[in-house]
């Protein structure tokens, strides 16, 4: 059966001129009446484009139209309906993001990549970390922390000196950014059925942040990581370089 496609670009003059083309080429179906969805920018225009189809039923064949592209394919007008029939097909299971902010307020997003607490001020952040509601830090003195994903963990998260996980590894990583005190405390792994739960302490002398992927929440007092149990977004690479090879290949660039 023929698939149909719906094109979508971001706002950059390349991503835009491809899309105009490749729906010339190709036809453009409207995206609730699309089987795959070609996303046409870079890795933030994917992760966006991922969180909208979430449990959509669609699945994401995205190509490079931005700068690093790690999460796209290669640009090519040639051959598209082949190249995505032979793509090798990846389902991503988000983190759920639970905010508590300092009016009491609750906030929930989900992230593809990472939830991270950043400082907000020039003081240091401290932080209480429990796993499973066992405290396993009573005091963590740092810029900030993450916990990421194994589609996430070649991003911020690599970055921040974190481990790469292979895409169909069962954890997640832990990893601070710039601790202070423990100084050599690098993460951890943790296995993907726990719930991680991040206190700051001295909220009001210490102000924090956190972020799911693109999605901020001001001043939190506690927030709380899961993996979803029934959000999923789908994503097409092409077979000659899928995303398990692209994850390993990172592991030997430094």
């Amino acid at each position: 059966m023929t698939r149909k496609f719906s094109f979508i670009a971001s706002n950059t003059p390349d991503a835009q001129a491809a899309a105009q083309h490749l729906a010339a080429l190709y036809g453009n179906a409207r995206s609730g009446e699309a089987d795959v969805v070609v996303a046409l920018g870079g890795d933030g225009f994917m992760l966006q484009t991922l969180h909208d189809e979430m449990n959509s039923g669609r699945v994401v064949y995205g190509m490079n139209r931005g700068s690093i592209g790690f999460l796209m394919n290669d640009y090519s007008d040639t051959d598209l309906p082949d190249r995505i029939d032979a793509a090798v097909e990846n389902t991503i299971r988000p983190l759920e993001m639970t905010a508590t902010d300092a009016n009491g307020a609750t906030h929930m997003a989900l992230a593809i990549n990472e939830v991270s607490l950043l400082r907000q001020s020039y003081q240091a952040a401290k932080l209480r970390l429990s796993i499973d509601d066992q405290e396993r830090m009573e005091e963590l003195i740092c810029d900030g922390i993450m916990v990421a994903t194994p589609a996430g963990s070649t991003a911020y998260n690599l970055s921040a000196h974190g481990p790469i996980l292979p895409l169909d590894a069962q954890l997640l990583a832990l990893t601070p950014v710039s601790p202070f005190r423990p100084r050599r405390w690098r993460g951890a792994l943790l296995p993907n059925k726990v719930t991680v739960t991040m206190d700051v302490l001295e909220p009001e002398k210490r102000p924090v942040n956190a972020v799911a992927d693109h999605n901020e929440v001001k001043s939190v007092t506690r927030v709380e990581v899961a993996e979803s149990k029934d959000m999923t977004a789908r994503i097409l690479t092409d077979s000659s370089h899928s995303w398990n090879d692209r994850i390993l290949a990172e592991q030997f660039l430094y």
